[in-house]
């Protein structure tokens, strides 16, 4: 089950881009010097981003674990 274990590292590796994908845009936004309305719509769509790439992120951790239990 070694397979298992390296796509749900790959899998999880990817979640983490993401995540870090989204801190990334979130200080961009900051940064812009946005008014409240102007930030909180910029970061809506970030917040989302961020939902799914901590879900592939726990995905691929979970992936591991069946992999390491089942080797």
């Amino acid at each position: 089950m070694e397979w298992l274990v390296l796509v749900g590292t790959v899998v999880s590796l990817l979640g983490l881009v993401g995540i870090i994908g989204c801190v990334i845009a979130v200080l961009r936004a900051r940064r812009a010097g946005l008014t409240d309305a102007e930030l909180r719509a910029r970061l809506a769509p970030i917040v989302a981003m961020n939902i799914g790439a901590l879900f592939v992120s726990v995905l691929g951790l979970m992936l591991v674990v069946i992999g390491l239990f089942l080797g």
